[in-house]
């Protein structure tokens, strides 16, 4: 008798120990993001009449970071600088791949030359197929002339040459759908904080080529117009910013834990993934979508037509319910996310809103 209760006891305390912590392993898996504040020390990046860009860049990341550090006990927060210091643009990436990142995150500040522009933009890798996106990432990939032997770094890149970006045209990369898709909730929170929208794009950036995870390169405003200089150097306008990518990453983490089986299937936590409204959070202008699918009833999330497809969106036109994918104001933008989707579903066209309701 005394042995079999040794052998109950023993048992016991096999199961206490090994299965809650087998348990555990799976559901405490940290999720690691980096934040990564453009330029520093040497680099001051743009430059306005009172502020500079370097500056700005980082006091958004840090309160990005306390956001996320402060919201999360599974979320492990990295920055490329925590501080004015310059870091070579190869090493922001070898940092996030080191720390095998789940999320990577890089804040920028825009300027122009000349007149006054207005707007934030979120950048995911791609070609820059407008002038305008290529001449964003040229000044941000400008950064590199400032480190030493930067023509070998880069394999003899060189960022004021158009033909340089040659080498984007080809570069897949298999983070598309999540980088869009957290770029395009990022814009949907710089709206709630009532700046302008210029819309989510893409262009040849050095500092997301070598990531090996969904990331995003985001421009908060024009340094060069003094009105957003004084916005975003403003503790209040560097809250809102920072604030507005928070927001985006609590729904990208939602989606992320759904998708790793960690989230109760509750309404409260669950995130609604398919809208029966188009945005309307680009009031006044043409959006653009991506139509990929039509059916005579309602689909579910899951539905094997979507293909596993998330952040659908759907509308009713003739008595059809019709799905569609991704969203720009940009047309080259969305021929990009088109061509992305051709292979999933050959049949997919280009269609448009203005203020929710569909462009003929």
């Amino acid at each position: 008798m005394a042995v079999k209760e040794l052998l109950c006891v023993h048992m016991l305390i096999v199961l206490f120990l090994f299965f809650p912590a087998q348990r555990s392993a799976g559901q405490d898996k940290v999720f690691t993001v980096v934040i990564d504040p453009g330029h520093g020390g040497k680099d001051p990046g743009a430059v306005g009449a009172t502020a500079k860009e370097k500056d700005i860049n980082l006091a958004v990341s840090l309160k990005l970071g306390k956001l996320i550090g402060d919201s999360y006990g599974d979320v492990k927060v990295v920055y490329t600088r925590d501080r004015d210091r310059f870091i070579d643009l190869n090493e922001r990436a070898n940092i996030a791949n080191k720390y095998k990142a789940d999320l990577f995150i890089s804040i920028h500040t825009n300027a122009v030359a000349k007149g006054s522009v207005r707007g934030t933009e979120t950048y995911t890798l791609g070609l820059a197929r407008t002038e305008e996106n290529l001449r964003v990432a040229m000044m941000e990939n400008s950064a590199i002339l400032l480190e030493d032997d930067y023509m070998q770094k880069y394999e003899g890149f060189d960022p004021k040459s158009s033909e340089s970006y040659i080498i984007f045209e080809f570069m897949q990369n298999k983070h598309m759908e999540q980088s869009i898709s957290f770029a395009s909730e990022i814009q949907k929170g710089f709206v709630a904080c009532k700046r302008v929208d210029r819309g989510v794009r893409q262009a040849g950036f050095l500092v997301l080529r070598k990531t090996s995870m969904p990331s995003v390169l985001i421009e908060l405003g024009y340094i060069s117009t003094p009105a957003e200089e004084q916005y975003m150097k403003s503790a209040q306008g560097q809250n809102q910013l920072a604030k507005a990518i928070y927001d985006a990453f609590v729904k990208y983490k939602r989606e992320y834990d759904r998708k790793q089986g960690g989230l109760p299937a509750d309404a409260a936590t669950s995130r609604k993934e398919i809208t029966e409204t188009p945005s309307t959070a680009h009031a006044g202008q043409v959006v653009y979508k991506v139509q990929i699918v039509a059916s005579n009833k309602k689909l579910a999330s899951n539905a094997k037509e979507l293909k596993g497809y998330k952040n659908v969106d759907f509308y009713v036109e003739n008595g059809m319910y019709k799905y569609t994918y991704g969203e720009s104001t940009s047309m080259e933008e969305i021929r990009t996310i088109r061509r992305n989707l051709i292979k999933d579903f050959k049949d997919a066209f280009i269609i448009s809103f203005k203020d929710g309701k569909k462009v003929k």
